[in-house]
């Protein structure tokens, strides 16, 4: 915590977190415009991260998914956002918090975040919307097969190197 209860730190990653929050709902209303795409990666031992227990198994830390052609249904409110996509020939719905978000990027846009996890245990602006009831948080379901499977990415291949 800040001297003086200036929490800086925190404020930026709220402030930076509802960046990508208003690039989802933007994309949930009115789709991906151009050749945009989004990288989303997230950890997968947060609090309130809804995936198959077989992408937790193949994944333990952490994942990227990339909302490009093939995905469907996504919601977003102030909890987080579900979405279905295609994993192994199958549809299935994730729901991820935004206190999950590790990074976002959109390479079109040449817009890349990062973010740190919330201190465990200090209360704050991240734990109260952790524990909000979204309709996004229950509402984890499998669906039919697609025509192609999803894809897990490495952020790192996207990153701008500074030599």
């Amino acid at each position: 915590m800040a001297d003086n209860g200036l929490d800086y730190p925190r404020w930026i990653a709220g402030a930076l977190r509802e960046v990508a929050r208003q690039a989802l709902s933007y994309v949930a209303e009115n789709g991906l415009p151009g050749e945009h795409h989004l990288y989303l990666t997230f950890r997968l031992d947060a609090d309130e991260v809804h995936v198959p227990s077989f992408l937790r198994d193949q994944y333990p830390g952490e994942m990227t998914v990339v909302l490009q052609n093939q995905y469907w249904e996504l919601v977003v409110d102030d909890w987080g956002f579900s979405v279905t996509l295609a994993f192994n020939g199958a549809r299935h719905r994730i729901g991820v918090p935004f206190t999950a978000l590790a990074a976002f990027a959109d390479p079109t846009a040449q817009v890349g975040l990062r973010f740190e996890p919330p201190p465990a245990g200090e209360p704050g602006e991240e734990t109260e919307v952790a524990q909000g009831v979204g309709e996004t948080g229950g509402e984890v379901a499998e669906a039919a097969v697609p025509e192609r499977g999803g894809e897990v990415v490495n952020l790192e291949s996207f990153r701008k190197r500074d030599d």
